[in-house]
């Protein structure tokens, strides 16, 4: 491996983590609950969520990565996939909500950990739907 390939890895990985930890805050800020303060009560529901979301967003970033010719481009694509998934995560949300009576964020927040998978599983799911439009 070259200098100016492990440069770029180094550039492209924390370009990433730090697009990741936005992505992550402003997801937060449409949370009926403070994730860091579950995750920190022990609320294993909250935390299945969030590894959940978390996976999921590294994946839609790792497939813009690997399609992406430039930084700049991969980083748009993330973005632009966020909002995706943020509106059909939403989408399904309003679904179970008013169809099945699932209020996804409370009963997460009381520890259901059924309800943190569910809600994690929209995330991963949007992911791959997602993933594979990009992958093309």
């Amino acid at each position: 491996m070259d200098f100016q390939t492990l440069v770029s890895m180094v550039v492209w990985t924390v370009s990433g983590a730090v697009l990741l930890c936005v992505l992550m805050f402003v997801d937060s800020l449409f949370t009926r609950y403070n994730d860091l303060e579950e995750l920190k009560a022990g609320n294993m529901a909250v935390t299945t969520r969030f590894v959940l979301k978390l996976l999921a967003q590294a994946y839609i970033l790792s497939a813009s990565i690997s399609t992406s010719k430039g930084l700049g481009d991969a980083l748009i694509v993330s973005v632009v996939s966020f909002v995706l998934l943020f509106f059909l995560e939403r989408a399904v949300r309003l679904l179970l909500s008013r169809w099945g009576k699932l209020n996804l964020d409370y009963g997460t927040q009381l520890g259901k950990i059924g309800y943190g998978l569910l809600a994690g599983s929209l995330h991963v799911t949007g992911a791959l739907i997602i993933a594979a439009f990009i992958r093309g």
